[in-house]
């Protein structure tokens, strides 16, 4: 086995990949976008490009950013272990450590680990400046769009850096050419790097992922529910049809209703009253559209649980939907079949398929789901399992710590839990140890999320996913879309790659005013 020989890596440390070094070489010349998928090394090629920068100018500094504490914790060791220099020059500068200490740490340190939002603030109030920086390396890139603080800070650095040099890396900047040409500009990528799974470089690399799709069934008694909810989704989107929405019913989703909500506020803010018929309209119609979405891919604890809620709302919408037949009915069957115990399909069929599994010894499983609450309930209905240790792995915004993360994180490395249940923190960077199976508990339209799902497979041995899908529900076509999606964002890259970056020139005062 060859290994990477620098003077700032550790001797027979990090792997000799011919995909790493070539995108290596090509990260040394330009400021370069590096999609990769995840597990294959991004991190190795931004320790080479660190270690490359810090030997050519001892005398700067290299800072890697990305999203989350203990994402930024996770790149710190993994240089600590690689890099063969002094680990006191090496420094975590997140939020939970005081103003004061971070300006000596920036000054004291060659490599800075931290978070955007804490770089952006040091710069602003003067703490920090990055003319000395010789590299800065942001990870999971495709968040450099809009507002977030990794756009002020690539524009920051290239105006006052001495000689800028960037990184950009994420296994999944999007599907659409203009986002990921914006996240270029954003960050001042002069090329692109892609490799896919498929690549013949990176093929020795891969191992295999079996994808399995699991459909059930929606039982009469449920699909009797979603015909009245639907009853009452397609009358309010009709009326919508005078305000703007002018998809076929069928075709319209819920970001098309948020889409129309944006336009419609805007009308109402510019003093046009008619829009005040619309917002209800819409705001019913979104309320009907989610209550749909719980009982095709979530079950009728959760639809029950929603109608409860919406029952004490004392909107407008509410409470024209209280007043309407179908709907009633709709809370009415669900409350039967409620205290009935009727459960979703998905989730016999999970407890199946997670039996199976740990008989056969397949001892790590990571199941993902969009809500927190289901997460929860699937936690408790997996205990009951022979073997099965299932643990909750949800954000702090959902009322886990980062430090409760990383504990639960340990203990599942340890053995004390062999199954992950977790929403969409654990898709996204964190250093979850491979999987022998991950369960979709639903599918996702989202292109991104579904790659960093997928990524949590099979890293060092053949790894199996399954997708559980309700037959003739969304579930259907949020899988199909994010699969048309991921076509789309690697043929959109492999053409940038081939063709080049358009990045638009400046056309306002405001680019050329000083930050």
């Amino acid at each position: 086995m060859a290994y990477v020989n620098h003077p700032l890596i550790k001797k027979n440390k990090l792997e000799a990949r011919i995909y790493q070094e070539l995108i290596f070489a090509k990260a040394v010349k330009k400021s370069l976008l590096c999609v990769l998928p995840t597990g294959l090394g991004k991190t190795a090629i931004a320790i080479m490009l660190a270690a490359y920068k810090l030997k050519e100018m001892p005398d700067s500094k290299v800072l890697m950013l990305a999203p989350t504490k203990p994402l930024v914790e996770q790149h710190m060791h993994s240089f600590a272990d690689i890099m063969d220099m002094d680990v006191s020059k090496m420094c975590i500068t997140t939020g939970s450590i005081k103003p004061e200490k971070r300006k000596v740490l920036y000054e004291n340190c060659n490599l800075i680990f931290s978070t955007p939002q804490v770089i952006k603030n040091d710069i602003e109030r003067g703490r920090l400046r990055l003319n000395n920086f010789s590299l800065i390396i942001f990870d999971e890139a495709h968040h450099a769009i809009g507002n977030y603080a990794y756009v002020f800070i690539a524009k920051y650095y290239k105006k006052h850096g001495k000689k800028p040099h960037i990184l950009g890396l994420t296994a999944s900047p999007g599907g659409k050419r203009e986002k990921i040409e914006e996240i270029c500009k954003n960050l001042g990528i002069e090329d692109v790097e892609i490799r896919t799974e498929r690549d013949e470089d990176v093929k020795p690399w891969v191992k295999r992922k079996d994808i399995e799709w699991v459909y059930v069934k929606l039982p009469e008694s449920m699909k009797s529910i979603r015909e009245l909810l639907m009853s009452v989704y397609k009358k309010e989107l009709e009326k919508l049809k005078k305000f703007g929405l002018s998809k076929p019913i069928n075709l319209v989703t819920r970001k098309d209703l948020l889409k129309l909500q944006k336009t419609v506020i805007e009308n109402i803010e510019k003093g046009n009253k008619k829009a005040f018929f619309a917002i209800t309209i819409l705001t019913k119609a979104i309320k009907v559209e989610h209550g749909l979405e719980l009982l095709e891919t979530q079950g009728i604890k959760f639809l029950h649980e929603y109608f409860e809620k919406m029952k004490k709302e004392k909107s407008r919408a509410v409470f024209e939907l209280l007043k309407n037949y179908n709907f009633v009915q709709a809370i009415k069957k669900t409350k039967e079949l409620f205290e009935k115990g009727i459960i979703h399909p998905k989730i016999g069929m999970l407890c199946g398929i997670v039996e199976d599994a740990l008989k056969k010894g397949q001892v790590k499983i990571i199941i993902f789901a969009n809500y927190r609450s289901t997460v929860k309930e699937l936690v408790e209905i997996l205990k009951r399992i022979d073997n099965a240790r299932p643990v909750v792995f949800v954000g702090q915004k959902e009322g886990i710590t980062q430090k409760e993360q990383a504990r639960r994180l340990k203990d599942f490395r340890e053995g004390k839990y062999n199954i992950l249940v977790g929403t969409s923190v654990s898709e996204e960077g964190l250093d979850i140890p491979s999987m022998d199976i991950a369960i979709f508990y639903e599918p996702v339209p989202s292109e991104i999320r579904n790659i960093q799902r997928r990524g949590r497979v099979g890293r060092h041995s053949v790894g199996k996913i399954i997708i559980l899908v309700t037959k003739g529900t969304r579930d259907e076509a949020y899988y199909w879309s994010s699969l048309k999606k991921e076509k789309t964002m690697k043929r959109t890259l492999y053409g940038i790659k081939s063709k080049g970056i358009k990045v638009k020139k400046k056309t306002s005062l405001r680019d050329f005013l000083d930050m």
